[in-house]
């Protein structure tokens, strides 16, 4: 039974595709002999890599001797994981993954995937003892967590390195689900998103004259990193008429 599926550069048919088994190897590289991946491309070494299969996740080796690799997760907005030259069976944890090689002023893709990742349930009732308390307390429903998604959402939509929006485009973008909405109020949730996050010392511990920048960026940053806003919260951008954010 394969555990990962690879999924060769410009591969449009499932008949293209190389399943691997647990403890199975797929070398990749420009000479592509042996059954390995060819990558048909100057600057690639012969043997640039080694993906080896391991149950529900797999293993990078980077064999260059002098190029990083980047291991993308396209749907985690930005998450990737960097591979030094020389680096052996690094674990990959990504159900979709995107390898990315730079190669004489390229940069060559190919795409692995792990589609026996599994997950346990999370749910912890019935247990004795007091709840854990939450990490991050958001409530989904207010319009401080509309700002939020709005901010990550061109992010979120599959776009890592794309700008952040302005505050003026967070007022236009927000305006069909807050009518009311204007800078100054997107002004003070991003302020409260700082405080509540703890992105900002609160007022009885803060430095006077110490300004906090780039709030923005620290906000979307943090927020996309512990998945305090997804893809699916999007829709709180979409709500029907006569369900506007509180």
């Amino acid at each position: 039974m394969y555990s990962v599926i690879v999924v060769p550069p410009m591969c449009g048919s499932a008949e293209g595709q190389v399943r691997i088994a647990a403890g199975e190897r797929l070398t990749f590289g420009r000479a592509g002999a042996d059954g390995a991946l060819a990558i048909d491309h100057a600057g690639v070494p012969r043997v640039a890599g080694e993906i080896t299969a391991h149950r529900s996740f797999w293993l990078l080796s980077n064999l260059s001797e002098d190029q990083t690799y980047v291991v993308e997760n396209p749907e985690g907005a930005g998450e990737h994981l960097k591979i030094a030259p020389g680096r052996t069976e690094a674990p990959v944890p990504f159900e979709f993954s995107r390898v990315v090689l730079p190669a004489a002023g390229d940069l060559l893709t190919f795409d692995v995937w792990a589609p026996r990742h599994a997950f346990r349930s999370t749910d912890r009732r019935g247990l004795p003892g007091a709840a854990t308390a939450p990490a991050f307390a958001l409530d989904r429903t207010s319009r401080y967590f509309a700002v939020l998604a709005a901010l990550c959402e061109p992010r979120l939509r599959g776009e890592p390195h794309a700008p952040l929006p302005a505050v003026e485009q967070l007022v236009e973008r927000l305006h069909p689900v807050w009518p009311t909405v204007s800078r100054s109020s997107v002004y003070w949730n991003i302020d409260y998103l700082a405080l509540k996050l703890r992105l900002r010392p609160g007022p009885d511990t803060a430095t006077p004259g110490l300004r906090v920048n780039g709030k923005k960026e620290s906000l979307v940053s943090l927020a996309l990193r512990f998945d305090l806003v997804r893809e699916d919260d999007l829709v709180v951008l979409a709500a029907p008429a006569g369900e506007m954010v509180r």
